[in-house]
Parts: C-alpha cells; sequence; structure tokens
C-alpha cells in the first residue's frame, strides 16, 4: 500500500459511516473506534486518526446530518471536555512540567546529574534503562504524573546514551499505569475499591466482604501488570529487542539540539535540578495524603494512608505542587540559564510552547471517547460476559474483555466501571458468595485487562503522554511497544488467569512466569539465529 492511497482509504472508510445510520444494529457503536484505529494506523497521525473516528461518531449521533454533528460536536463534547476540572488540571499540569523540565535543563542541572549518573562504570546505556524503571517504581502514586515526570526527566539523558525513544517511551509507559494499578497507596485507589463495591452490592454482599480486603487479596492476581514490570526488567537487562523496538534501538533519533544554543554550563550544579525534582515528588506525596485525610496527621497507618489518597482533590495537587515545584526551579536556575545568554521567563515558556501539539493529541482523544460514551460503545463490548461461562476459564475470559474494551476505548477507569459491577456478580455466583482465590482473580482479572489498554491503546492518555515526554509519536510508541505488551498479556493468560482458574497458587504463577520471561530471549534468539 502506497503512502499517497492512505489518505485516500481513510476518506472512503469514513464515508462509510453513512452506512450504520441506516441500521440499529449495536455493532455500529463500535464504529467510531474502528474508524480512529485505522486511521491512525494509515495516517500514522495521531490527532488526524483520532479526529477521524470522532467525526465519525458525531455523524452517527446526528444520524447522518453533517450539519448538526459539527454543532453537536463543539457543543455537547468539545465544551463540555474542556469545562471537566480532571481535563483542565490534566492540560495545566502537562503544560506547567514543560516548563518545569526546560527550566532544568537549561539550567544545567540536568547535564550535572547526567555526569554524575556516567561518571562510574558499567553500560551507561543500561544505567538510563534502569535509572527510567527504578524512577518510575518510585512514582507510584499517580500513572498520568509517573509517564510525564520520568519521561521528561530521563529523556536527555536517554539521548546522550544513546537509548531511543522508543525504548525510553517502552520503559516509562510500563511503569505508570502498571504500578499504580497495583500500589496500595495511589489516586487510583478509591476509584478501584468503589467499583469493588459496586460488584457487592449488585448480589447484596457489601456487608458481609470488605472491597479493600478485597483489592489487597487481588493483588497477587494482577497477573498483567506484573508481568509487565518483570519482562520490562528481562528486556533491559538482556536488552531484548524485538520487532519494531530492533530497528529503532539500532539507530536512534540523533539529540534533538538547537544549534543557536551555546553548550550547558560545565559548572553546572546537580542540585539545581535534584532540589525542584525531590520538591515536586515529595510534595505530590504529601499533598496527596494532607489534601485527602480526614482528621489528625498521625498516627500514620497503611489504610490511612490509603484511604487520604483516595479521597484527595489529584487535579488539585497535581497543579498547585507543578506550579510551585517551576516557581522553585525558576528560582534555582535563573542564574545558570543567564549565563547561556537566555531568560528564565522565555525558558519556561517555551518549554510550555513544545507541549502545544501533544496537549491537541490528548483533547482529541477526549473528544473521541465523548462520543463513543454517548453511543454506549461499552455496553455493545460488555455483551462478551452474558451467557454460560465455565467457571474455570472466566477470569481469563474477563480479562480478554477488558483488554478489547480498554484498547477501544482507551480509559482504564471506564473499563473498570463497566465490568466490575458485572463481573464479580457473575463469580460470586459460581463460588455460592464464597470469597476464594476465583473472586480475586476476577477482581485482578478486570484491573489487568483496564491496565492493557491504558498501557498500549492509542487513545490512552497515558501512551500519548509517555509518547509526548520522550519526544515520539504516540503511533510510533504504540507500534514499538506493542509485541511485549501482547507477550505480558499472552502469559498473563495462559500462566495466570487460567491456571488460577483451576486451583493454581498465585504465587507459583508468577514464578513459573518469572522463568519463562527470563528464558525467553534465550529461547527466542535460539530460533532465530541463522
Amino acid at each position: 500500500m502506497s503512502l499517497k492511497s492512505r489518505p485516500l482509504i481513510v476518506f472512503v472508510i469514513w464515508l462509510c459511516t453513512w452506512l450504520p445510520v441506516l441500521t440499529d444494529a449495536g455493532w455500529k457503536a463500535l464504529w467510531p473506534s474502528f474508524v480512529a484505529l485505522v486511521s491512525v494506523f494509515l495516517l500514522n497521525r495521531s490527532i488526524a486518526g483520532l479526529l477521524t473516528g470522532a467525526s465519525a461518531g458525531l455523524i452517527l449521533l446526528a444520524d447522518g446530518n453533517p450539519f448538526r454533528a459539527f454543532v453537536s460536536g463543539f457543543q455537547d463534547h468539545l465544551i463540555p471536555v474542556l469545562q471537566s476540572s480532571w481535563n483542565l488540571s490534566v492540560l495545566i499540569f502537562t503544560l506547567l512540567l514543560g516548563g518545569f523540565v526546560a527550566l532544568l535543563e537549561k539550567g544545567g542541572g540536568i547535564q550535572a546529574l547526567m555526569r554524575l549518573w556516567f561518571s562510574g562504570k558499567g553500560n551507561s546505556k543500561k544505567r538510563v534503562q534502569w535509572g527510567g524503571y527504578s524512577l518510575g517504581l518510585i512514582c507510584f502514586f499517580d500513572g498520568l504524573a509517573n509517564s510525564m515526570l520520568v519521561g521528561k526527566s530521563l529523556a536527555p539523558m536517554a539521548e546522550k546514551a544513546g537509548v531511543s525513544r522508543q525504548k525510553m517511551a517502552y520503559i516509562v509507559d510500563s511503569t505508570s499505569s502498571a504500578v499504580a494499578c497495583v500500589a496500595v497507596i495511589s489516586t487510583w485507589i478509591a476509584y478501584q475499591l468503589s467499583m469493588i463495591r459496586e460488584g457487592l452490592l449488585q448480589v447484596d454482599a457489601a456487608s458481609s466482604a470488605q472491597p479493600f480486603h478485597l483489592f489487597l487479596r487481588s493483588i497477587p492476581f494482577n497477573y498483567y501488570c506484573w508481568f509487565t514490570l518483570l519482562l520490562l526488567a528481562v528486556v533491559i537487562w538482556k536488552g531484548w529487542n524485538i520487532g519494531p523496538m530492533r530497528p529503532a534501538e539500532a539507530n536512534p533519533a540523533p539529540e534533538a539540539t538547537d544549534p543557536s544554543d551555546p553548550p550547558a554550563p560545565e559548572n553546572g550544579s546537580a542540585l539545581s535540578a535534584l532540589i525542584p525534582l525531590a520538591f515536586l515528588i515529595f510534595g505530590l506525596l504529601i499533598g496527596l495524603y494532607g489534601n485527602g485525610l480526614k482528621g489528625g496527621w498521625f498516627p500514620l497507618s497503611l489504610k490511612k494512608i490509603s484511604e487520604a489518597y483516595g479521597n484527595a482533590d489529584a487535579a488539585l495537587v497535581l497543579v498547585c505542587v507543578s506550579a510551585a515545584a517551576g516557581l522553585l526551579a525558576y528560582g534555582l536556575n535563573a542564574a545558570g540559564i543567564q549565563k547561556r545568554g537566555a531568560h528564565a521567563a522565555d525558558v519556561f515558556t517555551d518549554g510550555v510552547l513544545k507541549l502545544f501539539q501533544p496537549v491537541l493529541i490528548l483533547i482529541s482523544a477526549w473528544l473521541l471517547s465523548s462520543t463513543l460514551r454517548e453511543l454506549q460503545a461499552t455496553s455493545v463490548l460488555t455483551g462478551l460476559l452474558q451467557g454460560n461461562l465455565p467457571p474455570a476459564t472466566f477470569p481469563a475470559l474477563v480479562f480478554l474483555t477488558g483488554a478489547l474494551i480498554s484498547f477501544s476505548t482507551g480509559t482504564s477507569w471506564g473499563t473498570m466501571g463497566i465490568l466490575m459491577p458485572l463481573a464479580l456478580p457473575v463469580a460470586l455466583g459460581f463460588t455460592d458468595g464464597m470469597l476464594n482465590p476465583l473472586i480475586h482473580a476476577t477482581v485482578a482479572a478486570v484491573f489487568s485487562g483496564a491496565v492493557f489498554g491504558d498501557h498500549c491503546s492509542p487513545f490512552s492518555d497515558t501512551t500519548i503522554v509517555s509518547s509526548i515526554s520522550c519526544g515520539i509519536e504516540p503511533m510510533e510508541h504504540v507500534k514499538t511497544q506493542m509485541p511485549y505488551a501482547l507477550i505480558a498479556a499472552g502469559l498473563a493468560i495462559l500462566l495466570g488467569f487460567l491456571p488460577t482458574g483451576f486451583g493454581l497458587n498465585p504465587y507459583v504463577a508468577l514464578g513459573l512466569g518469572a522463568v519463562a520471561l527470563a528464558l525467553f530471549p534465550t529461547l527466542f534468539r535460539a530460533k532465530t539465529a541463522p
């Protein structure tokens, strides 16, 4: 297929949107996702693909009237999306963090950190990758903040060390939602617990089972998240690059520098970067705890911290802490920036403007998601759970359904909200209300399936933010990460959810998965060796 013919194919597919208008079949609710997926893959442009899918959804909602669809796109979808406090906070946080990192880079602090990082012995490429992995684990409290913070902080180091932007985006994305989903303390916890409670209420089991207890028991069964993290460690350890990642790593993009910029000052202080970074991380941790706390700060307990993080207004905390961190970075780096003949305010503004196009990608994704919600696309996909299902295969089927929904819609929380109230009552019916491992595996399967889409869907916020924080197109990130995501998903089914349905202990399943992942690179290379 020639590059010139691809836009024409996309246009013909988009014109076919008027065919579903003539039918009442449920599948037409999935048409915008199909149009968006095909458009994004063929055009290799996220904004164009997402808006094409969104326009197809608007035409369906307007019963084929293009003029009504155009007006409705602004009145009923774009304006409400931009009025959402959470969406606005995401946009502001993303832009503020762009300016924040620009100050650290221009002031010489990032370069000083790089000199410290590479001053010892060892493979500098691996050191950068392990650094990204470790920082991703440390930023366990929020998936979106993790993606932007780790990506923007380590991207310059990665380019210096010869690590491709695709590999860094994979590292950043794999340690964002996967970590937040299994963390007892995160901005996800309240929503996860509330969804578990909704499932229990469907069968009047809320009084006999505690959502927090079920969540804790489900953590070892969250196979996709654990295998994603284990696979990433193996990939870094073995230097295992497969599929599109292989040529990307063989020919990493040259360092993105402005020829007009003078070199970074050699006397830049690492503290001018470390102090603002530490303030941002600990500010988020403390801010989320203080904002969501009901009562005194002490004594501390795991449950108290978890509940505070769950109750916190994460949107407000993200914006406030990032703004304060930006001011601190401005103060600590203004002198260093002045030595380079620039002004800190101009540097901050340039950093914000560099993320303007990525912000448009986020808005396009939200616009598509808005049309999918009104079309009730997820209700069509949840029909996969209807009917009589073998109990032993139920967790695996729940995971597959969740993965399909989350990949098609790009929303992990939306997937949890649809699946948990349906899947948990069915599982409780299989066990006659007994809270056995099948229940824990079902809860974890919902979470794992939701994270799969958050991890690799081209519509997902974290996928988009991970790619733009590392300086690549979202579709390039999706293509290079997809083989690894499919490996983790396949192992989650074959060594996790299916054996668990037949009674295998989850820790044994995790151990088998870890061994398989450690051997996989060797076996793969042996089979493909000339």
